[in-house]
C-alpha cells in the first residue's frame, strides 16, 4: 500500500514536494488555505487585466528547466519563454537612467563607457561570480542543511575558500568598482535576500551572474504559467489538490502525525511536510509540546522585507518604461537602513515598477497597461490606509516625473496589498514577503530545521527554511523535502 504524505501549502515549494514525491511513489494530497494554488505566485483578474501577484522576475533559467526535465517534459512544453532585451531599466534620476543590455559585450561597453577599465575588472568579477553560481547552485543549495558535517566534503570545502563568505557584497564589489550607480547595480539583486549588502556575504555575487550572464526572462501569459505547469504535472502524477483548506490542527500519537485537520475534512497520513509559513506552523497549529522554538526564537531571526504593492490597470500605453523598472532616484543607503538597520517609513523609498503589457498582449486589453509597483519596506512595520495612499502618491509622483506623462487620471483599476495582507493570506511572520534574511548565521543548518526535532515524520519546506527565499530556491526546497522522506523509507 502506498505511504500517503499531506503537503501544507501550494506554493512552488509545496508543488515541487508533492511532484517529487509522487514520482517516487508515494499518495499526495496538498491541502491549501485559498481559494487558489500558487500561494505568494498566485494571480487574479480584474476588468480584462490579470495580475501576477508575487514574482515577476524570471532569473536562473537553468533551475526550473531542471525541473521539468526530471519529469520528462521541457519548460517549452507548458509556456513560451522570452529573454527580455533590455533585461531592465534603472532609474538615477529625472534625467538620467541606464536601459541594462542582455547582450553581454554591450554590457562591457556599458560599464567602460561609465567608468575606463571597469569592463575588464567586470570580466574577472563574473568569473568569480559564475563559479559561486555553479557550486552555490549545483550543491550548497541541494544540502538539506542538518549539519556543519555536510561540508565537510572535500569538495565543499576546497569551494567555501573561493565562495567569499566572510567578505561582504559592498566591500567585495568596492574591490573592483568605483563609480556609485555600478556599486548601486551590482548591489541590487542582494536586497530581497534581507539584509543590507554590506551585511551579505559575497557569496551572492552569484546572484550577479545569474542576473547578468544568464538574462532576465519571460513566461508568455505570465509567472502563473509556472504554477499551472506544475499543477499539470502534479495531478498527471496523481496529486490531489484541495483549495479553501486551511489546516487548523494535527493530531499526533507517539511522536507521529496520525492526522491532519481543517475545519471541513480529517485527513490520515504518514508524513506531513509544512510548505506553509514555518513560523505559523510551528507556533500556531502544533501542540504547545511539540513547538519547536520560541516566539523569542522567531523576534530573533532575520527576515527579509515585506513590502506595499499596487497593481494599477492604465486606460492607456506608457511611454519610457521598459518590463522591469528600478527607481533608484533616492537615497539608497538610507531605504536600505530603515528596511534593515532602523526600521521606520522612510520619505524617499526605492521603488520598483513593472509593466508586463510591454512584453505580453494578453494581460491587459488592447490599447491599455498593466502596472505593477512595489515598494520594499521593513518586516513588522504594519501600514495603514493613509500610509497606503501617500506612498501611492509618492511613486507616482516620481514615474510622472521621469517619464514626463500623466499617469494618476489614467488609472482604470486599482488594487493594494501590503504587509497586514502576507499575514491574511499567508499568515507571514512579521508579514514578510520573502522569507528568512540569507545572512551568514541564517545559512544551511543554521536556519530553522527542515526536519522536524520531536515529530518522527514531519518535514519542512518553503522559504524559511533551506535554501531559502526566492522562486529557483522555493523549487530546490520542496525536492529537498522529498527527498528527506524517501530516505526515511529506505
Amino acid at each position: 500500500m502506498k505511504k500517503k504524505v499531506i503537503v501544507v501549502g501550494s506554493g512552488f515549494s509545496g508543488l515541487s514536494c508533492a511532484c517529487f514525491l509522487s514520482k517516487a511513489g508515494f499518495e499526495v494530497v496538498i491541502l491549501e488555505k485559498n481559494s487558489s494554488i500558487g500561494g505568494r505566485a498566485r494571480k487574479f483578474q480584474a476588468d480584462g487585466f490579470t495580475y501576477d501577484m508575487g514574482p515577476s522576475w524570471y532569473w536562473m533559467p537553468d533551475v526550473f528547466e531542471r525541473f521539468f526535465n526530471f519529469f520528462g517534459h521541457k519548460t517549452s512544453d507548458f509556456y513560451q519563454l522570452d529573454r527580455l532585451n533590455p533585461s531592465y531599466k534603472v532609474v538615477w534620476s529625472a534625467a538620467e537612467a541606464w536601459d541594462i543590455p542582455a547582450n553581454l559585450n554591450e554590457f562591457y561597453a556599458l560599464f567602460e563607457s561609465i567608468e575606463v577599465g571597469s569592463s575588464v575588472e567586470l570580466k574577472q568579477f563574473l568569473a568569480e561570480a559564475e563559479y559561486k553560481y555553479e557550486v552555490g547552485i549545483g550543491k550548497f543549495v541541494h544540502l538539506p542543511g542538518k549539519s556543519l558535517f555536510e561540508y565537510v566534503d572535500s569538495t565543499v570545502l576546497k569551494a567555501l575558500f573561493k565562495m567569499h563568505l566572510l567578505t561582504d557584497m559592498t566591500s567585495y564589489i568596492r574591490k573592483y568598482f568605483t563609480d556609485s550607480r555600478i556599486v548601486r547595480l551590482l548591489e541590487f539583486p542582494v536586497l530581497f535576500l534581507g539584509e543590507r549588502p554590506s551585511h551579505t556575504p559575497a557569496l551572492y555575487s552569484l546572484m550577479n551572474y545569474a542576473d547578468i550572464a544568464l538574462g532576465t526572462w519571460y513566461p508568455q501569459g505570465g509567472m502563473y504559467k509556472i504554477v499551472e505547469a506544475m499543477e499539470k504535472i502534479a495531478i498527471d502524477l496523481g496529486v490531489k489538490i484541495y483549495v479553501n483548506q486551511e489546516v487548523k490542527k494535527i493530531e499526533i500519537c507517539n511522536n507521529l502525525v496520525n492526522y491532519v485537520l481543517t475545519e471541513k475534512e480529517k485527513y490520515s497520513c504518514d508524513y506531513v511536510v509544512g510548505a506553509a509559513d514555518y513560523h505559523h506552523i510551528d507556533t500556531k497549529i502544533m501542540p504547545k509540546e511539540y513547538q519547536q522554538y520560541s516566539e523569542k526564537y522567531w523576534d530573533s531571526r532575520k527576515m527579509a522585507p515585506s513590502s506595499l504593492l499596487y497593481y494599477l490597470g492604465l486606460n492607456k500605453k506608457v511611454k519610457g518604461l521598459l518590463h522591469h523598472n528600478l527607481f533608484f532616484d533616492a537615497d539608497f543607503k538610507l531605504h536600505s537602513d530603515e528596511i534593515y538597520k532602523t526600521p521606520a517609513w522612510t520619505e524617499n523609498p526605492l521603488f520598483y515598477v513593472s509593466i508586463p503589457s510591454i512584453t505580453d498582449n494578453s494581460v491587459a486589453p488592447e490599447g491599455m497597461e498593466n502596472m505593477f509597483i512595489l515598494i520594499p519596506t521593513a518586516p513588522g512595520l504594519m501600514e495603514n490606509d493613509s500610509i497606503q495612499e501617500l506612498y501611492f502618491n509618492k511613486t507616482l509622483e516620481r514615474i510622472e516625473k521621469f517619464t514626463g506623462e500623466k499617469i494618476k487620471q489614467n488609472i482604470i483599476f486599482r488594487k493594494d496589498f501590503a504587509a497586514r495582507n502576507f499575514i491574511s493570506d499567508y499568515h507571514a511572520h512579521k508579514g514578510n514577503a520573502y522569507g528568512l534574511a540569507n545572512t551568514l548565521l541564517q545559512t544551511g543548518p543554521l536556519k530553522p530545521s527542515m526536519r522536524h526535532k520531536k515529530l518522527k515524520n514531519f518535514i519542512f519546506a518553503g522559504q524559511l527554511t533551506v535554501p531559502g527565499p526566492g522562486v529557483p530556491p522555493s523549487f530546490i526546497s520542496g525536492e529537498l523535502a522529498a527527498k528527506e522522506i524517501i530516505e526515511m523509507e529506505k
